[in-house]
Order: structure tokens, then sequence, then C-alpha cells
């Protein structure tokens, strides 16, 4: 009598078994089907077949698994916050900036069916993708098996909690508020201002009582400003 080997027994293309390593690399899963994972990388740019879709509706499936994983798993990690402090950090880990640098690391474009002549921001696509692949994961093993692949891969190989919640820290209102008790006067000075690379970079420098001290460079004077008053803060012996 016949046996049937299933899935992993019949003939794959190259492609196939490539897409199958990648998934087990970075989602600790094995597909059981690949047709739904076939959908979730392929963007609607791409040379994608006439009975396969793009990765849009995947990628809404993704977006609300991910929301509910990461919810209970901030949930349970911090029993003592509010609803508050529980929200805002989870809009931190699931916003399209961590998606797309989750999907960059990840190097998601190694599997990716999309029109690379067009000019496309890939990390935004990557980030997407790895939203539809969850989705994917989702429906080929169930909510348990995407719950584990983000818990047990995902957010531990690509989520840094303890430097989102550093970010979380206000820097600047935190000096303001000690200049404040001790009546000291503060000033946050812009010291340079360049666009470099179709990139802006400013740096900024912060005086007390007309004494300097922190410098902090970044993207925008809102970081920058951040990051001089952590250093200030430092150098005063507040954290």
């Amino acid at each position: 009598m016949a046996v049937k080997l299933g899935f992993l027994s019949t003939k794959k293309s190259p492609e196939d078994l490539f897409l199958i390593k990648f998934i087990i690399n970075h989602f600790g899963y094995r597909p059981s089907t690949l047709t739904h994972f076939k959908l979730a990388v392929s963007h609607r740019s791409g040379d994608i077949k006439e009975d396969i879709e793009s990765n849009e509706r995947l990628e809404f499936l993704g977006d609300a698994i991910l929301d509910a994983v990461v919810a209970e798993y901030l949930f349970k990690k911090f029993p003592g916050n509010d609803e508050g402090y529980l929200t805002k950090l989870k809009s931190k880990v699931v916003n399209r900036k961590t998606l797309a640098y989750i999907g960059e690391k990840m190097q998601i474009r190694a599997v990716l069916n999309y029109n690379q002549s067009r000019n496309l921001n890939i990390s935004s696509l990557e980030g997407n993708a790895f939203e539809a692949i969850i989705g994917a994961i989702y429906l080929d093993g169930g909510f348990e098996a995407a719950k584990k692949s983000l818990q047990n891969h995902v957010l531990r190989k690509f989520v840094d909690l303890n430097k989102l919640l550093e970010e979380e820290i206000d820097f600047k209102s935190r000096l303001i508020i000690w200049c404040q008790k001790k009546r000291m006067k503060i000033d946050f000075i812009v010291i340079d201002e360049q666009h470099i690379h179709g990139a802006w970079e400013y740096e900024v420098s912060i005086q007390i009582n007309k004494r300097d001290f922190g410098r902090g460079k970044a993207s925008s004077k809102k970081q920058a400003e951040q990051v001089a008053a952590k250093q200030t803060l430092e150098l005063i012996g507040e954290i």
C-alpha cells in the first residue's frame, strides 16, 4: 500500500526550498503548505502570477495577530503598569518603524517578490511582508503557532524592550523639572544643522546657568534635545 509522505516529500523548486528555510530560520516555524507563505512575500508591484494575489490581506490579518500577541506579552511582563503605559509601549513595538527594522534585520527582501526597477521603500515593504508572514503562520498553523513564533523568535531576537523603555523616558522634561527645582536657567541651543546625503542632522547643546553641559546629535531637533538632556542628566548624577 502506498504511503503518503506529505508536504515536505513532494518535489520543490529551489525558490520554494529557500522560502521554507527562511521561515524556519527566522520564525522558528515549519510550513505545512506554501500557499499562504508565497502570498505573504508577494508585493503587488512584483511579477505575480494570475492565481496569486498580493500580500495586503495577509498583512491586515498579521497586524491583528501581532497586536494581540504583543498586548498579552506586555500585560504579563509588566504586571505593575497601567493601561496607558502598556498602550504606549505596545505602540512602539508594533509601529511601522519597528516593523520595518525587523523586516530589514531579517532581510525579507531575499524572499520578497517585488518590482526592483521601481523606486520603492524596501524597508517598508519588508515590514509589511513581515506582518503578512505572521498572518500566513496563523492560517497555516493556528494562533498558538503564530504566538509561539512571535514570542520565542521575533520578540526575543529583534525587539530590544530595554531600548524602547529608555526611549519612553522624556529626558528633556526630567531635566527641565530638575532645573526648575534648583532655580537654574536652562537653554537648548541648536549649534549645527546640516543636510547630508538627503537627510537632516541636528546637533544640540545644553547650557545651565550659562555653563555648557550635554550635547546630542540626531535626525530631528527633538531627538537631539533628548540625547543632550540624557547626557546632561548623567553628568549631574541624576541617572
